[in-house]
């Protein structure tokens, strides 16, 4: 266990340590007088959602160009993208592939039979454009980046480090009269799990790259630290959030005994996979006659959704078995029929059973091109933020690319202002007081309120949402949240009572953003 003291200071303090917050601190590492600290709330630093993308990451295809992917990327996103960041994706994302994953951190993407890189398309892709790592390819593509943090000697990566707050000196500052001056961040309250203590930390510079939310609802294909923390933390402290209503969910997970258990990648219906329902029959013609299966995401899970209230079954099926031969769909996801093998379904023979899950963010904090929030001095990349390049829904194997795109970016500002910025003096902000605090967190309490959280999101503020719905959900989750602040305030900290927290924050914003919309868009939808 790390002894560090409790005051730590640096020149850029990251938040996350996925492709994007990955990808920042390699680039302003270049500078070997630039400090960098990386804090991350789980115990590997590999674990983060960059690590769990299975499919794919987008590249330039044969026949391709900067603006047919951006057209693909409006049309997906219903037009309600900025088109600015739409043009910076399509026109710096396939470079940066190029030159950062595949040159310098040799990222091991797939090839084809004559040893070039192997394309594959996914739906509302109008080419084969992507690239993949077998079925895993952010794991592949988070090993490199984190083996290559390693060898940074001005990096530190703090594991099993939770953010609790951001510090802006108009809330936290000795001197009251900083509440008069800009907003600003000067850098974050982190809790050490190990020690159970508060450290501050101070920087030049915070970035946010703490990804995203699933966690608040009942089904969603992120993994356990994905509960909303950024989002929560640049909401206290006074940042702009937009677009939260567009929350996309997942059209295929594995299901098995009431539950999603894991992702199944949409490059299977890119294969050819057919979905049916709960009798074996197509029916995506029903809901999406151009497109069928490889409709944008949100088409697909609702497709999914009523067809499961038409036939009143739990699930329906993807199969692949009937496209490809065993031996191939064993080559090209051998993590898929690994995981469904674990669950006694054998994908080479028979369809899996799949239901919709809560996937992706495409809202969250605001940020200009560069990465820069609303907040001065307050970075954010990746999925908490909102660029605007996925309007009201994601084109699927787009978030790495944001995450590389904007990591980069937001290292290019930072190292051109970086001498002009310095450290707020240590007495001007106080340390952690947690005195007279003596109740510790009750687990039987946090998971219920977790529970509650997550329930009331997949049911009231899922797929379908309607005026009834939100209303409930609203007035639920804003007696959650006054009993969670009060639970917060008397008791000890923890990882859980922080992450409950955060969870019912994010859950309020994103609830409160679906019932101001009233227009359907995208994975917004809204029943009257």
């Amino acid at each position: 266990m790390l002894d560090l003291p409790e005051l730590l200071e640096c020149d850029v303090l990251i938040i996350g340590c996925g492709v994007a917050g990955a990808t920042t601190a390699l680039q302003l590492a270049e500078d070997e007088n630039c400090r960098i600290i990386i804090v991350t709330k789980a115990e590997d630093a590999l674990e983060s959602n960059t690590y769990h993308a299975q499919g794919g990451i987008i590249y330039q295809g044969e026949h391709d160009s900067p603006e047919q992917l951006a057209e693909d990327l409006m049309r997906a996103g219903d037009y309600m993208n900025n088109p600015r960041a739409v043009q910076v994706l399509s026109e710096e994302g396939p470079r940066l592939v190029k030159e950062l994953l595949i040159d310098r951190y040799c990222v091991p993407f797939s090839l084809d039979e004559e040893k070039k890189l192997a394309f594959t398309r996914e739906a509302a892709h109008s080419t084969s454009r992507i690239l993949h790592a077998e079925d895993a390819t952010g794991k592949a593509i988070q090993l490199q980046l984190i083996e290559a943090l390693a060898t940074r000697p001005n990096i530190r990566v703090l594991t099993k480090y939770t953010a609790v707050d951001l510090l802006t000196p108009a809330h936290h500052s000795l001197d009251r009269t900083a509440i008069y001056e800009p907003l600003s961040c000067v850098g974050a309250y982190v809790f050490n799990q190990e020690a159970n203590k508060v450290h501050r930390i101070l920087a030049k510079v915070t970035i946010l790259a703490s990804g995203g939310l699933g966690q608040i609802f009942l089904h969603t294909t992120n993994p356990e630290v994905a509960t909303g923390d950024g989002l929560a933390m640049a909401y206290r402290a006074g940042a702009r959030i937009i677009n939260a209503e567009y929350v996309q969910f997942h059209p295929t997970t594995f299901f098995h005994r009431g539950h999603a258990r894991f992702l199944v990648s949409e490059s299977l219906r890119g294969e050819g996979a057919r979905l049916l329902n709960i009798h074996g029959e197509p029916f995506m013609h029903r809901y999406a006659p151009e497109w069928k299966d490889l409709a944008p995401r949100d088409v697909v899970a609702r497709g999914i959704h009523l067809e499961m209230l038409r036939t009143g079954a739990p699930h329906v099926y993807l199969d692949i078995a009937s496209v490809m031969p065993p031996d191939k769909i064993v080559e090209r996801f051998p993590t898929i029929t690994a995981f469904c093998a674990e669950y006694g379904v054998d994908i080479t023979r028979e369809p899996m059973p799949v239901v919709p899950a809560a996937h992706y963010f495409c809202g969250g904090i605001w940020v200009d091109e560069w990465g820069r929030s609303s907040l001065d001095r307050l970075y954010a990349i990746g999925e908490v933020t909102c660029t605007g390049v996925h309007g009201a829904n994601r084109l699927g194997s787009s978030s790495l690319l944001e995450g590389l795109v904007w990591g980069n970016r937001a290292a290019k500002d930072i190292r051109q202002r970086l001498d002009t910025l310095k450290i707020v003096p240590a007495e001007s902000i106080p340390a952690w007081h947690e005195e007279g605090v003596t109740e510790h967190a009750d687990p039987a309490l946090v998971e219920h309120d977790m529970a509650t959280i997550k329930y009331t999101m997949w049911y009231y503020v899922g797929l379908v949402r309607s005026r009834r719905r939100l209303e409930r959900a609203l007035r639920d989750l804003s007696n959650l949240r006054h009993d969670v602040d009060d639970f917060y305030q008397k008791t000890q900290l923890d990882v859980g009572i922080i992450s409950l927290r955060n969870a019912v924050q994010a859950a309020m914003i994103v609830a409160n953003a679906a019932w101001e919309n009233r227009e359907s868009h995208g994975c917004h939808y809204r029943e009257n």
